[in-house]
């Protein structure tokens, strides 16, 4: 995250507009792969913000190598999200007023490997038995998805 964290030293904790990327990622049985977050302890999508000169799709396709060790064959653009309801206020104090371009991936490969200092865990789930403790900027996503999937 080097644009936010040299863009944070600037201007503090105070909101800033984030542009982002997250990546829906469906194994072959239908189960969406969701990390535990170490910021947070929350579950959510692999994903993040976006780095001077990279496109969306890059930067989508990095977050998810970077954080699960997965890597994206295809993206299909799922939704835009913006709005009241993506701000977010992290454990640290750090606000954000979210802008998120989510892609669906189900045409990946390599094996799953976890990036220790962001992610406690990754886990394949059922739509039907997701965790309770989403994060909060994913939680508008992961309902509209799975609703969209049925």
């Amino acid at each position: 995250m080097g644009y936010i964290t040299e863009l944070r030293r600037i201007v503090g904790s105070r909101p800033l507009l984030m542009a982002g990327a997250c990546v829906i990622l469906i194994n072959d049985v239908q189960e969406i792969l969701l990390q535990l977050r170490r910021d947070n302890n929350c579950w959510g999508l692999a994903g993040g913000s976006l780095e001077i000169g990279e496109t969306l799709e890059q930067a989508a396709k990095r977050e998810l190598f970077e954080e699960t060790g997965l890597i994206a064959n295809t993206l299909k653009l799922f939704n835009v999200y913006s709005g009241e309801t993506f701000y977010y206020k992290y454990p640290h104090g750090d606000e954000v007023y979210n802008v998120i371009t989510a892609y669906i991936c189900s045409e990946y490969e390599g094996d799953i490997t976890r990036e220790t200092s962001e992610v406690q865990e990754l886990r394949f789930f059922k739509f039907n038995e997701l965790p309770p403790n989403i994060s909060p900027p994913d939680l508008p996503i992961l309902k509209e998805y799975i609703g969209s999937a049925y």
